[in-house]
């Protein structure tokens, strides 16, 4: 199977089957709900973060001369921050809660109606266009990967899906309360889905030639997810501080990293 072929399966794949299991996901009462997704973004964050220093970051050193180790090391440095700009110009909060922090001063005049509703009337469009724009990015960090090795790709593929989940439930709620239909915002989280095959396909054309700058597309796509585990989901854990939620928490984290990294060790010991 060819190498292009590969980055639109696994880009289109992965978006399609986070925007489907946060659909189904949303089935769920409410109770439920807050109770299930707290386990998924625990599991996500060791994904991201075994993805991130197992596999790109050793790849992309790996990659060049020693003399460039302090240059790869700036741009991981360059990408956290830069995600956090973004972040802020974006709003890309991912409100995985169906709530946040950014939208809490329009719910003080949002009179007689439900926090969710306030925040999703004003959020709802942007939203969908922080999400295309997000997958996008991470449809260029897929193909980065699988440019460099196949089997790099394939995990760092399961780690964007891993953490997709979580955040498509978010969306999914803030357009559901805005007052979009299920099957509307379920279009809409799929077409955003689909920018991720966009930017996979693009950045193989364009990358495919500059194959001396991958090992800096792996920085940077390692920047995004230690960004991301970090900044947005590790800080929901901290709200509920019981010793049996946190023992959970880590056995789940720790069952995220265990996961990727077997996956990476594995897949390198197979021809693909």
């Amino acid at each position: 199977m060819s190498l292009l072929a590969l980055i639109i399966i696994f880009t289109a794949v992965g978006g399609v089957l986070s925007v489907m299991a946060a659909a189904v996901f949303l089935l769920l009462r409410e109770h439920q709900r807050r109770a299930v997704l707290p386990h998924g973004i625990s599991f996500a964050i060791g994904a991201l973060l075994a993805v991130a220093f197992w596999g790109l970051i050793p790849e992309a050193f790996e990659s060049v001369e020693p003399a460039q180790f302090r240059t790869l090391s700036a741009t991981i440095l360059a990408g956290i921050l830069g995600f956090f700009v973004l972040e802020k110009l974006l709003i890309w909060r991912h409100c995985h809660s169906g709530s946040c922090e950014a939208h809490s001063d329009e719910d003080e005049h949002d009179h007689g109606h439900s926090h969710s509703h306030g925040i999703a009337k004003s959020a709802g469009a942007l939203i969908i266009l922080g999400d295309s724009i997000h997958n996008f990015v991470d449809g260029v960090l897929i193909a980065a990967a699988f440019l460099t090795d196949v089997h790099l790709g394939i995990v760092t593929s399961l780690a964007v899906a891993a953490h997709e989940i979580p955040q498509e439930v978010g969306d999914f709620a803030i357009l559901l309360h805005s007052g979009y239909s299920k099957s509307k915002a379920l279009f809409y989280n799929i077409l955003a889905s689909l920018s991720t095959v966009l930017g996979g396909v693009l950045a193989y054309f364009s990358l495919a030639d500059l194959h001396d700058r991958l090992p800096y597309f792996l920085a940077l796509a390692a920047s995004s997810f230690i960004y991301i585990a970090v900044a947005d989901l590790i800080p929901s854990l901290h709200k509920k501080t019981d010793m049996k939620t946190s023992l959970q928490q880590i056995a789940l984290i720790a069952a995220g990293v265990v996961l990727i990294c077997s996956l990476h060790n594995f897949a390198h010991g197979i021809q693909i």
